[in-house]
């Protein structure tokens, strides 16, 4: 007998069929193809978060649909590996996805995003193909560190310790697949921001509407420090952001139930 499995593209159409008659839920990784520093996998936004949906299928009656491994990475363009996509291109594969998921007789789909850069898309492409869906369906989007504490924030990544190849995603793909990083190219790099009164919207206004904006920012592509990264400070950091994320699902789901339909 086949045995059971937590991924979508692993099960047969009967395993699907069995698993529709209890539930409804499905995760869908989301990710990019992009440069990670000297040392990281150009899929480090796909692995991280096809592992903590992993990880939290089983918690919530999931299962992990294939990740979406290409993303809006053209903030990245100057780099060597990168596969980026338009804005409008990626908002339509979600959209579909997210169709064809509903058709099969999912109602809650979660797109678990592991790449910022995505984010308001998501979102978007969710609003974009509400009327598609059958009545009943809930389609969103969360980001996998969305529920972390503010002191898991802090050790993890933020403007000191970095956001992009440092320690806590370069530890945590090496908490998964060893194999994938190249320690003895671990380098510390951190963009030469100036001081600002409201980092995020810089932030925004620089990497989001600028193609090539990391390129510019970063000469590896590291935003942090690798150079210390550890599988088993990866796996703190991977229970911490499953934490999260369950956390994340229980209040979204929470809020849903506590609307009064109109």
């Amino acid at each position: 007998m086949k045995p059971p499995t937590v991924f979508l593209g692993e099960m047969t159409s009967p395993q699907v069929e069995a698993f529709l008659a209890d539930h409804d839920t499905v995760i869908v990784p989301v990710g990019s193809t992009e440069q990670h520093g000297p040392h990281g996998p150009l899929l480090t936004d796909a692995i991280v978060p096809t592992e903590v949906a992993r990880r939290v299928a089983p918690d919530v009656g999931a299962v992990v649909a294939p990740t979406i491994n290409y993303g809006l990475s053209y903030p990245h363009q100057g780099f060597v590996g990168l596969v980026w996509i338009r804005i409008p291109t990626f908002m339509a594969f979600v959209e579909d996805v997210v169709a064809g998921l509903a058709a099969v007789g999912f109602r809650r789909i979660v797109l678990l995003n592991g790449h910022y850069d995505n984010t308001y898309a998501l979102a978007y492409a969710c609003a974009n193909v509400a009327d598609r869906l059958p009545e009943g369906t809930r389609a969103y989007p969360i980001n996998y560190w969305d529920g972390i504490t503010a002191d898991e924030a802090a050790e993890f990544f933020g403007p000191t310790s970095g956001l992009h190849a440092n320690r806590g995603e370069t530890s945590a793909v090496l908490a998964i697949n060893p194999d994938l990083v190249d320690m003895d190219a671990a380098n510390a790099e951190m963009p030469p921001f100036p001081d600002v009164g409201n980092a995020p919207a810089v932030h925004t206004a620089f990497f989001f509407s600028a193609p090539g904006s990391v390129h510019r920012a970063t000469h590896s592509g590291t935003w942090g420090d690798a150079r210390e990264s550890t599988p088993e400070f990866g796996e703190r950091y991977l229970q911490a952001v499953t934490r999260g994320t369950l956390r994340v699902l229980d209040d979204i789901e929470r809020t849903f139930a506590a609307m009064p339909p109109r």
